[in-house]
């Protein structure tokens, strides 16, 4: 029998079905990150669904990047309609604590792979509670494709590769001056909760401000302070480190916070004073512009004690927070969608390896 007729007739079915299924859907496309990873996604030939809460906001944006959109609350069936078709899930709306949740089941239930860009201890852990459902079901869940965590992250498994025994393992970050809306909206949320760090490999909380350690950006030895950063989840299945802390550089800015948190902390949950933090963040401009962009940088430095006392350190250079972001979170989503991924929970580095972060633009790194 001559199948040719049909084979023609289904052939241009068949593409389409391909191009739905290899498809990227953006959730939270029209918050600033969201909007930034997208346009760069056109700009690259990739063309990303465009997926968030809001039909008002994301129809112009949807429209002006020639991209499809999709309508979904956080809502089982609305999600569900949502990831119909597509195989993965890149989420920049926070706060993730808010999101990670509903969007992490609904790509279990889809069968479809997850990655967002989240720094948050909360979203990691739940990330991480879910990777034996994520390996039966044959998918990914890599949040932290960001900024947060993967110069980190790589920087991180680079050091402990390099060092004899190693056991603690300390980041410092500096040059986080620039903030979203979405951004500040998650500082709010995290504002009553302690400083935490890692040990004997368990996450334990800390009073803000109480650790403190010195680490050279480039400048000479500045001091820092211990933070609740994401790396206190991921590096823990990165290096296999039984103690891990993560430090901001003590600018004023971060001397001020910490001092109110010691404080005030406490009551802020009890008082109302985070409500109206949070609506207060809607006055914000969205994000910083292209231009203060480009004017910023990021250093981080990674350093491991062994057990003798001896250390292996490293820095890595990055364009400015948000900058990054953008590519890295691009470039894994498109590694995904060609295949390159492995099922269960994952971080950037133990998937891509410590120099994935090299390939990234404006990115370098040192030895000292």
């Amino acid at each position: 029998m001559n199948f040719g007729p049909v084979q023609s007739l289904l052939r241009p079915a068949c593409a389409i079905i391909a191009r739905v299924i290899e498809g990227l859907l953006i959730y939270g496309a029209s918050g600033y990150s969201g909007q930034l990873i997208a346009a760069a996604a056109r700009a690259a030939g990739v063309r990303p669904i465009m997926c968030g809460r809001n039909a008002g906001k994301l129809r112009p944006l949807a429209r002006e990047l020639d991209l499809p959109m999709r309508v979904a609350r956080l809502a089982p069936d609305e999600l569900d309609a949502a990831l119909f078709g597509v195989a993965t899930v890149l989420n920049a709306a926070g706060p993730f604590a808010d999101t990670a949740p509903h969007l992490i089941e609904a790509c279990l239930r889809a069968g479809c792979h997850y990655l967002d860009i989240s720094g948050e201890v909360e979203a990691l852990e739940l990330a991480a509670a879910r990777g034996a459902r994520a390996r039966r079901r044959g998918v990914m869940l890599m949040p932290g494709v960001g900024f947060d965590v993967v110069p980190s992250d790589c920087l991180a498994v680079h050091v402990a590769q390099r060092a004899l025994r190693p056991r603690h393992l300390r980041i410092g970050i500096a040059g986080l001056s620039l903030l979203s809306r979405g951004s500040a909206l998650t500082l709010v949320d995290q504002m009553s909760k302690p400083a935490a760090v890692v040990r004997r490999g368990e996450l334990r909380a800390i009073a803000p401000g109480s650790l403190h350690w010195n680490f050279d950006f480039g400048a000479g030895p500045r001091p820092s302070f211990a933070v609740r950063w994401g790396d206190l989840v991921s590096a823990r299945f990165s290096t296999a480190l039984p103690d891990i802390t993560t430090y901001f550089e003590a600018t004023p800015a971060v001397r001020t916070h910490h001092a109110l948190l010691r404080a005030f902390g406490w009551a802020i949950p009890q008082t109302g004073w985070q409500q109206w933090l949070r609506a207060g963040t809607a006055w914000l401009p969205p994000g910083p512009s292209a231009l203060e962009r480009a004017r910023h940088a990021a250093t981080i430095v990674a350093e491991v004690e062994d057990a003798s006392g001896a250390f292996v350190r490293a820095r890595l250079r990055t364009p400015e927070a948000y900058t990054t972001t953008v590519h890295s979170a691009l470039a894994i989503s498109r590694r995904v969608l060609a295949g390159d991924w492995q099922a269960g929970f994952e971080t950037p580095a133990r998937v891509y390896g410590a120099d994935f972060v090299l390939q990234l633009p404006g990115v370098s790194r040192e030895d000292f």
